[in-house]
């Protein structure tokens, strides 16, 4: 299904496939060779969502552009089932595997891969070739990699990516019931969305 939110729609080459079950919203462009696969959703609400040539995303996998953060996926990318793209750049030949989570200004480098359940925190670089291990934690630039249990250490460096700012815009002193409002307010914008005609 082809959404126009904000009176942004999205562009989907001819040589490209889109299921019918999945969902592109806004301004999303998707080259030829790409396959968008049934249940995953492209979300250029907040910003724009490019996906390159010959890039496969797989079922239920979720690619959000922010305002600040475009979601940019190079050519010849697997993203896997139920992988969350949000705001990252993800370089041509990288491997996203099944449930890795990518926050907002991010950047997976050539050839890198982010295994099972890997998770990528904002503002980090994951280098051309490297290995985000299955279940671990990305954070810092460049990029610590880390098992979970060493949490204490994740968050050491974690603590100084501006998590709030990055994905809300805010400082760290506004409440959360602020930041629902100003989020509930954004995303009540759908009420306007229009489906396009695909005939």
């Amino acid at each position: 299904m082809l959404i126009r939110h904000r009176d942004l729609e999205p562009s989907v080459d001819p040589d490209a496939y889109v299921a019918s079950t999945a969902v592109l919203v806004g301004d999303v462009r998707v080259a030829a060779g790409a396959r968008v696969l049934h249940g995953a959703v492209l979300s250029g609400e907040d910003g724009f969502v490019s996906i390159g040539e010959d890039t496969v995303i797989m079922e239920h996998a979720l690619v959000r552009g922010r305002a600040t953060h475009p979601a940019v996926v190079g050519a010849a990318v697997m993203i896997g089932p139920h992988t969350h793209i949000n705001g990252s750049t993800v370089e041509d030949e990288a491997f996203i595997a099944t449930g890795a989570s990518l926050f907002p200004g991010s950047v997976i480098g050539a050839g890198a891969e982010v295994r099972i359940n890997g998770v990528v925190q904002v503002n980090t670089t994951v280098g051309p070739g490297m290995v985000v291990p299955i279940g671990w934690v990305a954070v810092g630039n460049p990029a610590h990699i880390l098992p979970a249990e060493r949490h204490d250490e994740i968050w050491a460096v974690q603590q100084k990516l501006d998590f709030v700012g990055t994905v809300y815009g805010v400082g760290n002193d506004v409440s959360m019931r602020d930041v629902m409002r100003s989020q509930s307010q954004f995303y009540g914008h759908h009420r306007d969305d229009v489906a396009l005609d695909q005939s």
